[in-house]
């Protein structure tokens, strides 16, 4: 029996197919809201084994306040999945091109989409979620409205994939992190990966002498990313990845950091994610 993973979304979308690429395709998604729930759920062992949540994209960047939904959790990073973002235009089978008069879709998958979409004179119909427009087209047998949507939104709701990868921009990638309490999270054996966040006293050059005791370490530094400390008058904590050769090296770091910081916190050890 597969996991149970709570995702951001519904069944079909991009959480669910990073959810299976990183768990296996027999996990089972538990759909949540918002990216809070995500995290609430994924606390609970009652309702889940853990969870999948987006991070950042590589053309709209971070997202910010899920930095700060996972620094109050109790929820480490076991994992992290590179997904390709790669739109298609659905539609209920039967139905031709010519057919078309609106396409549903989330807003952003509109945007990623103009490069193909303005060749048509169909009416934009924006949406709360890309896999649910899918589902509400499948719903209605709508003959004159399509979706876009992933492949996998198609297979679940048995719409027919009219027009594949018709996204402009095709390097398009989210990275998905994988969440697990601490009490069941494994220590991973050949972790190359970690993420900790961290915050100086801001006197002159405290960033600086953090960064300097990474690259002095031979640790490569893949992701720097500063964000405000709710409540400070302009202070800010610091989340950074770091791809490293073995363990030793990795805690040898972690000490001289401890040393030069106010509080840090190591978010999860892990393999990093490749992408495909």
């Amino acid at each position: 029996m597969g996991k149970s993973i709570s995702i951001q979304g519904f069944e079909g979308s991009f959480h669910q197919v990073a959810a299976q690429q990183f768990y296996g395709k027999e996990t089972e998604v538990i759909c949540c809201a918002t990216f809070k729930e995500v995290v609430k759920v994924a606390v609970d062992k009652k309702q889940s084994d853990g969870g999948i949540m987006a991070i950042e994209n590589s053309i709209a960047g971070s997202i910010l306040p899920n930095y700060n939904l996972l620094l109050k959790s109790n929820l480490k990073i076991v994992g992290e999945v590179y997904l390709q973002i790669n739109q298609n235009l659905l539609v209920n089978p039967g139905v031709k091109l010519e057919d078309i008069k609106e396409v549903h879709s989330h807003p952003m998958a509109i945007q990623q989409c103009f490069g193909f979409l303005d060749k048509y004179n169909w009416k934009l119909i924006e949406t709360e979620d890309t896999a649910l427009s899918a589902k509400h087209i499948h719903q209605h047998k709508n003959k004159h409205a399509a979706a876009i949507a992933s492949k996998l939104a198609a297979e679940l709701y048995s719409l027919y994939v009219i027009a594949p990868n018709i996204h402009t921009l095709k390097n398009n990638y989210t990275r998905f992190l994988a969440l697990q309490r601490q009490d069941v999270a494994k220590e991973i054996i050949d972790a190359d990966k970690a993420s900790i966040n961290f915050f100086t006293d801001h006197s002159k050059g405290s960033l600086a002498k953090v960064l300097t005791k990474i690259a002095e370490a031979g640790i490569n530094l893949s992701k720097l990313q500063s964000m405000p400390i709710p409540g400070s008058d302009f202070k800010y904590s610091f989340h950074a990845d770091m791809e490293f050769d073995n363990a030793a090296q990795l805690k040898n770091v972690i000490k001289k950091l401890e040393n030069l910081t106010d509080e840090l916190n190591v978010l999860g050890v892990y393999k990093n994610g490749k992408i495909k």
